[in-house]
């Protein structure tokens, strides 16, 4: 690659992470309000996740188009390649977090006026919710400054969801559960939901290791 290509192919590389970290902010930004929509019956707010939805959608495509631009205009190999290859991988996690921020509102919104969630799991949700919206802004953190030590706290956090997930379906487990079937349902699906959100954080986190070392983390999903 001639210098000439590799300053266009570095500007191109940073306006692609500023634009991954923007959308990884957004989809944050998402899930806080997908999740007081939810503890709080709030329709507005629900219906606000599900329109600026869109944006994030377009968002995704131009990021999309810039990554498979780079691999058919400048042609990268070795390092120049594992980064392009990183960067779409890391737009499918952050689409997908844009998506289940979009599945919170959209349960809140179904349920609307009545709460989705019986008031005994409300304290599970809220916290879940600031574990996933702090979650959301350290990938966006990341994937601006690339520090492979802050991407790795992203699992840290990931470890307190998945405590607070167990805890939840315990929950749903005891013989004492008085609200119902849709009620257990609702709170299944949207427990999974969270946790998944910061699944696809962690991932971004492994993905910016990788960009940076040349090594990908185990999988922390995968046992040994």
């Amino acid at each position: 690659m001639s210098d000439f290509m590799r300053v266009i192919y570095n500007e191109q590389m940073a306006d692609l992470a500023h634009l991954l970290g923007e959308m990884a902010g957004l989809a944050g930004a998402a899930m806080d309000r997908a999740t007081q929509s939810l503890l709080q019956a709030d329709l507005a707010l629900a219906e606000q996740v599900i329109t600026e939805s869109d944006r994030i959608a377009e968002l995704i495509q131009d990021a999309e188009e810039k990554a498979f631009a780079l691999l058919a205009l400048q042609a990268p190999v070795a390092g120049d390649l594992r980064q392009v290859v990183s960067a779409i991988q890391i737009v499918a996690d952050v689409n997908r977090m844009g998506a289940l921020a979009l599945h919170v509102a959209k349960v809140a919104r179904r349920r609307h006026p009545n709460h989705a969630l019986p008031e005994a799991v409300n304290g599970y949700f809220a916290e879940m919710g600031r574990i996933a919206v702090n979650m959301g802004a350290g990938a966006k953190e990341v994937l601006e400054t690339r520090d492979p030590e802050r991407a790795a706290q992203l699992n840290e956090d990931d470890e307190a969801m998945d405590d607070l997930h167990r805890h939840l379906f315990s929950l749903l487990m005891d013989r004492d559960w008085k609200y119902g079937v849709a009620a257990a349902v609702d709170v299944t699906l949207l427990g999974r939901y969270y946790e998944r959100f910061a699944d696809h954080a962690v991932e971004i986190g492994r993905r910016v290791i990788f960009l940076v070392t040349g090594v990908l983390p185990p999988d922390p999903d995968v046992e040994a």
